[in-house]
C-alpha cells in the first residue's frame, strides 16, 4: 500500500525534480513555505524561466492528500490525487519538499467527511484567536466539530486543530452536496482573480497558470477536470463554436489550431475570453476576434 502524505504548506510547490530549484526559489522550498515572498521576489523573467526551463510541474493546497511514489534524501517524488493527468493513473506526479508534509496517520485528517471549503482568494486560520497561516481559494479543511455556528468554524488541520471565519468558507457535508453551477457562475467566481499576476504551475489564489485557474474553479464547484489543458481538451462535452456559452472552456493549439493544446481560458460571453495568459501579465478579460487566439483557436468543452 503507498504511504499517503497530508500537505502543511499553505500552497506546496511541485517541482520537476529535486535539482530543478534556483536560489531565489528557497523561500518556496520552506515550512512554512513563504508564498508570498517568493512571489514578490521574482521578476517577470525569474517567472518565465520557470515555463522554459521546465523547472515547476503544479502545486497542492494546504490539506491535500498526496501518494508516494519514491524517497531521496529530503525529497519525496509523490502523485496529487486530485489531479488527474495522463502521467499518471494515481495523479499529478512531481517532487516535493519532505518538510512540507506530513504522514497522513499522524494527523486528523480524514476524507469522506463533512469540510470547510476557502471561498475567498486568500482565508486566514486562526489559533487561540491569532492567525497562523494564509491559506489559499478551494483548500478543503475537514470540520472539527459538527456544530457550525458564530463567526469562526473549527477545521482539523496539518497543525491540529484550528479556526476559520465562517464568512471565508462555504460548508458541507459531502462533495456531492457542492451545488452544481450554471456556466455564469463560473465565470463569475473567476472573475475574483482579475489583475492576479500569472504563474506557471500555479493552483492558488496566490497565483494560476491558464489550466490551473480552470481546473481549480471548476473544482470549487465539486467538478474535478483533468490538470493540463491539452488532456482537458480531450474530456468533457465538445461544444460547437457558435453554440458558446459563458463557462464553457476554450482551447489553443500550436500552428493555428491543428498543433499541441497550449493555452485554455473560460469563455466570458460576447466574444470574449476570462483567462491567465502568460508571466508578466494578470488575470484578464479580453476579445477573441482577430488576435492570435483567433488563429489558434482548436475547440471548446462543457464540464458544467
Amino acid at each position: 500500500m503507498s504511504t499517503e502524505y497530508i500537505v502543511k504548506a499553505a500552497v506546496a510547490t511541485l517541482w520537476t525534480s529535486p535539482d530543478k530549484p534556483r536560489e531565489m526559489d528557497q523561500a518556496a522550498l520552506k515550512e512554512p513555505a513563504d508564498i508570498r515572498g517568493w512571489l514578490g521576489g521574482l521578476t517577470t523573467e525569474d517567472r518565465r524561466q520557470l515555463t522554459d526551463d521546465n523547472i515547476v510541474q503544479s502545486q497542492v493546497l494546504y490539506g491535500q492528500m498526496v501518494t508516494l511514489i519514491e524517497e531521496r534524501e529530503d525529497w519525496l517524488h509523490v502523485c496529487v490525487n486530485d489531479q488527474p493527468s495522463r502521467k499518471s493513473e494515481k495523479g499529478y506526479p512531481g517532487w516535493i519538499p519532505k518538510c512540507q508534509v506530513i504522514e497522513r496517520s499522524e494527523t486528523n485528517i480524514e476524507s469522506d467527511t463533512p469540510f470547510a471549503a476557502v471561498k475567498t482568494q486568500t482565508a486566514w486560520l486562526y489559533q487561540n484567536q491569532e492567525p497562523i497561516l494564509e491559506i489559499s481559494y478551494e483548500t478543503r479543511l475537514p470540520l472539527a466539530s459538527d456544530i457550525v455556528e458564530g463567526a469562526f468554524v473549527s477545521v482539523n488541520t496539518p497543525h491540529g486543530a484550528a479556526q476559520i471565519k465562517s464568512g471565508d468558507v462555504n460548508v458541507y457535508e459531502k462533495e456531492r452536496d457542492i451545488p452544481a453551477p450554471l456556466g455564469e457562475a463560473l465565470v463569475k467566481n473567476g472573475e475574483m482573480f482579475l489583475e492576479l499576476p500569472y504563474l506557471w504551475g500555479g493552483m492558488s489564489g496566490f497565483g494560476f497558470d491558464c489550466s490551473g485557474f480552470t481546473y481549480t474553479v471548476h473544482r470549487h464547484f465539486g467538478i474535478t477536470i483533468p490538470r493540463d489543458a491539452s488532456d482537458q481538451e480531450k474530456a468533457g462535452e465538445p461544444v460547437a463554436r457558435e453554440d458558446l456559452k459563458p463557462g464553457d472552456c476554450i482551447y489553443f493549439a500550436k500552428d493555428e489550431g491543428k498543433g499541441f493544446v497550449y493555452h485554455v481560458g473560460f469563455y466570458y460571453g460576447d466574444g470574449q475570453m476570462l483567462h491567465a495568459p502568460s508571466a508578466g501579465k494578470g488575470i484578464e478579460i479580453v476579445p477573441i476576434k482577430n488576435t492570435k487566439y483567433d488563429k489558434n483557436y482548436r475547440s471548446a468543452r462543457r464540464f458544467w
